[in-house]
């Protein structure tokens, strides 16, 4: 997916974008949020675990999360630049 077909998701399902960067091998333990999340990767990799499964996540790759799933986030050896959507709940 490229980023402009992403931001038109976005905008139309309600979520407001956020550019973030992780550095490189850093993880996040395992946590929530309280907004429903939508993730596409522009740089580097990230994985992202979930009700006991992995998955990795590269250049153009899609992730959605909804509010108070658990997970955590481990990035690549070369960091990770992606565009976050959120939406929170009303």
């Amino acid at each position: 997916m490229n980023r402009a077909e992403f931001e038109s998701g976005l905008q139309r399902d309600g979520y407001e974008p956020v550019e973030r960067t992780m550095a490189a091998n850093t993880t996040n333990p395992e946590h929530s949020h309280e907004f429903d999340a939508r993730v596409l990767i522009l740089d580097g990799e990230m994985t992202i675990a979930r009700g006991g499964t992995e998955h990795t996540y590269r250049v153009g790759d899609m992730c959605a999360i909804e509010a108070g799933t658990s997970h955590t986030e481990h990035c690549g050896p070369n960091g990770v630049r992606y565009l976050a959507g959120r939406r929170f709940k009303r």
